[in-house]
């Protein structure tokens, strides 16, 4: 008898694994329309509440992190950069150990692993992400003097490391300083975004039922 309930028991478990599958591939894969931050926080209610505890906590704004991710994954929750090529065709070693949605290098994540204590955060989740690069930010900005609200200078501080930065090695590279003007463009694009939006996006009843 118990080994028969316990076959009657298999549909219901293969329903809640395929419902978990389901569940962490919506978590992790790419808001439809990632230019948007209206579209992306009604998509993803989730990120819209790790956006706005991480900038509780921190201080500063959650528009900062989600240009930065925009730049360096394009939100994609595993991105790394392309492998290199041997003799052209061959796939070889990658540049760096970039991870994650905010392409984050392995030393730098211990670092803030250490720093913070959250050991259990992880580089592909978008709200462990988001909370390296306010932690990131802070840092930068009281290291070099920078203002949190200055996007293009946090971005060229996150680009070259806060040490790079101080000896002025973006100066070299006009690329980068368009692109960090790119940066802080998207960050103001998102924030006028979401003062359009910010209302609808406040949780209901069943959310806050639910924790929000």
């Amino acid at each position: 008898m118990n080994r028969l309930a316990a076959l009657g028991q298999l549909p219901r478990i293969l329903i809640l694994v395929v419902m978990l599958v389901l569940l962490q591939g919506c978590a992790t894969a790419r808001p439809s329309n990632p230019g948007d931050v209206c579209s992306i926080f009604k998509e993803k209610r989730g990120w819209h509440k790790a956006a706005l505890q991480a900038q509780k906590k921190w201080g500063t704004s959650m528009h900062i992190p989600m240009a930065f991710m925009y730049q360096e994954s394009g939100f994609r929750a595993k991105a790394r950069p392309a492998r290199r090529r041997l003799l052209g065709f061959i796939p070889w070693r990658r540049p760096s150990s970039a991870y994650g949605y905010a392409q984050v290098i392995d030393g730098t994540w211990r670092e803030y692993l250490r720093s913070t204590g959250d050991y259990w955060r992880v580089r592909h989740d978008f709200a462990d992400a988001t909370d390296f690069v306010h932690w990131y930010v802070r840092q930068a900005a009281r290291r070099n003097g920078i203002s949190t609200s200055d996007v293009a200078n946090l971005y060229l501080n996150y680009h070259e490391g806060p040490g790079g930065f101080a000896r002025n090695t973006h100066a070299r590279k006009p690329w980068l300083l368009k692109v960090a003007i790119g940066v802080q463009t998207r960050s103001q694009q998102f924030h006028a975004q979401y003062q359009q939006c910010r209302e609808s996006l406040k949780p209901g009843f069943l959310d806050r039922l639910l924790g929000w």
